[in-house]
């Protein structure tokens, strides 16, 4: 497997939107081993269960310093495990609405599978491992969402038992 290149920080943990195009080209910076760019772009739905209308603002807090440590050991992990080149995540914090973004997890590698599987990885260990906490406003009140049955399976297809369950 490749040995990563030194790039600039893998992780940022930030309450600004970001630019995906800005963000790929960062990631690919003259690289001209890279085959395939796999991203992937979270947003804030406006409804859970189904029921639209139902979230009108996301808040997502985080613990400063153990957040990116532990993102950047799960790309550490995604270098272990897939042929890749590079990778970079950026997960928003603060008060969200619909619409906007709130994560980007972007993998570069040879060829297209490794970027697939290696983004799929990262996100699904996001869904249920980093230390984010997120908060949905609804009509009747504010809840703490926890990860979701879905998210546990997802991630262990991969042979991680998440920490949730």
């Amino acid at each position: 497997m490749p040995t990563p290149l030194p790039l600039a920080p893998r992780v940022w943990i930030q309450s600004e939107d970001f630019d995906l195009t800005a963000q790929i080209a960062a990631l690919r910076a003259q690289d001209a081993r890279v085959g395939a760019v796999c991203s992937f772009v979270g947003t804030v739905r406006d409804r859970t269960a189904g029921t639209p209308g139902s979230i009108s603002s996301l808040e997502l807090e985080h613990y400063p310093g153990m957040t990116e440590k532990s993102i950047e050991a799960m790309i550490d992990q995604a270098h272990q495990r897939f042929d890749i080149f590079g990778a970079r995540v950026i997960h928003r914090i603060g008060l969200l609405q619909p619409l906007d973004q709130i994560v980007l997890v972007a993998v570069t590698s040879a060829h297209r599978g490794e970027s697939f599987q290696a983004c799929e990885f990262l996100m699904d260990y996001l869904k249920t491992q980093a230390p984010f906490w997120k908060k949905e406003q609804m009509p009747d009140g504010a809840r703490w969402v926890d990860a979701r049955v879905t998210d546990d399976a997802a991630l262990a297809k991969w042979g991680i038992v998440s920490s949730n369950g």
